[in-house]
């Protein structure tokens, strides 16, 4: 287990000091502000969701994701409409937030969607620490404190 985890905090390091992707995005280098501004333009789906290992994409690929201005996010399909709250914040003051283990970036994705405990919703309620952001793509990462598990969650732009 040890070496799983090296090796993504490894990659993720690896990731952060990219300067720019082919698309001339840069990698990492949005301000919270920035950051918010690109989640709200548009509609995003998951393409990526890694739960401690297990390939759980499918619970969610079918859903349109929309961060609006107010600090809610909906997430939608033809069947249902799951809501929440989500936010950008740069907690370079706490550096005990830093839950990649990687300090060249502080700012956090924060999500909150109102569901049961069982609801597959709830395995998004975290605050993600970034791999990368560009206009078309937010990469984040969470490493639990509890069992070590990473979790890796990529929303691209519809």
């Amino acid at each position: 287990m040890k070496p799983k985890m090296i090796f993504f905090l490894l990659l993720s390091s690896l990731l952060l000091s990219c300067g720019s992707d082919d698309d001339g995005n840069a990698n990492n280098s949005n301000s919270a502000a920035q950051t918010t501004q690109i989640a709200q333009d548009g509609t995003w789906r998951v393409t990526k969701f890694i739960d401690s290992g297990d390939d759980e994409t499918s619970d969610f690929s079918s859903y349109t994701f929309t961060f609006n201005d107010n600090g809610t996010v909906n997430a939608s399909n033809d069947i249902r409409t799951v809501s929440g709250t989500w936010s950008v914040t740069d907690d370079s003051s706490n550096s005990s937030s830093d839950d990649d283990g990687n300090s060249s970036s502080d700012d956090d994705f924060l999500l909150l969607f109102t569901v049961s405990e069982s609801d597959d919703f709830e395995d998004l309620n975290d605050d993600w620490d970034f791999v990368s952001v560009s206009v078309t793509k937010i990469e984040l990462i969470d490493v639990s404190g509890g069992n070590g598990g990473t979790d890796l969650l990529t929303f691209e732009r519809n």
